[in-house]
């Protein structure tokens, strides 16, 4: 299993959410390059980062931010957050970003994923956040009628290789994984599943690895220093065969 330390972008300042919601924002780093750096140096080789302001203006908005760390870095990154023509996922793949992911685009317009995934392959991952089990877009302010099990289905069918699922109630509350609905995603669907929301501690990436899943995102126990993400690498063995 692999482990993405997170660093979210918002007014260009690496910060993190409460449950997804933008007026408990906190900034948690004061340079997003160097914080790359220093998740390198404890072992990280993956890095996950997500465009807040993106996902609320359904656009680019730190492009440079995302670039500029990735290259700097050397850190196989990737991306989310606003992205929601192929312009701009062409933008980002040849600009250094390791892989882009498509959240809000997944459920309003598939036929995009279709296409980036023709394009781009594996280098094409989608984000499936969810509360009380149903799909939520456009920053999670608005709730769909559709199921996140739904929703993968649909996106394993168009050939989509990794799902990244977030569990929006545990998402910054360092409260443990919804391991739950992660073994029903991974029952459900044969992709690879990323973990989102609510790790405390290296007993959950414990428990995240016994699942089998691809991967876990780390944000917030990482910033607040209840996992320690050189343990978490090594207890993972994540090693840059896996991506």
């Amino acid at each position: 299993m692999i482990i993405l330390p997170a660093i979210d972008i918002k007014d260009g300042k690496c910060v993190r959410l409460y449950k997804g919601r933008f007026d408990t924002v906190s900034q948690v780093a004061e340079n997003a390059v160097e914080t790359a750096k220093k998740f390198k140096e404890q072992g990280a080789l993956f890095l996950h980062m997500v465009d807040l302001d993106g996902s609320l203006e359904k656009k680019q908005v730190n492009r440079d931010i995302f670039i500029a760390t990735a290259k700097e870095s050397g850190l196989f990154t990737e991306l989310g957050g606003g992205i929601r023509h192929m312009k701009t996922i062409s933008d980002y793949i040849e600009n250094g970003i390791s892989r882009v992911i498509l959240g809000s685009a997944a459920l309003k317009d598939p036929q995009l994923v279709k296409d980036a995934v023709k394009e781009y392959g594996d280098k094409i991952a989608v984000g499936i956040d969810a509360k009380n089990g149903m799909v939520c877009t456009e920053g999670w302010l608005s709730v769909s009628e559709t199921t996140y099990i739904e929703l993968a289905k649909v996106m394993e069918q168009i050939g989509v290789d990794n799902i990244i699922y977030t569990n929006i109630d545990h998402d910054g509350t360092l409260e443990g994984p919804d391991l739950d609905g992660l073994k029903k995603l991974s029952e459900a669907v044969c992709c690879k599943i990323t973990a989102s929301g609510g790790i405390r501690d290296i007993e959950n990436i414990k428990a995240l690895e016994k699942i089998g899943l691809y991967g876990a995102i780390c944000g917030k126990s990482i910033y607040s220093g209840t996992l320690d993400l050189t343990q978490a690498c090594k207890v993972a063995g994540c090693y840059p065969t896996m991506f």
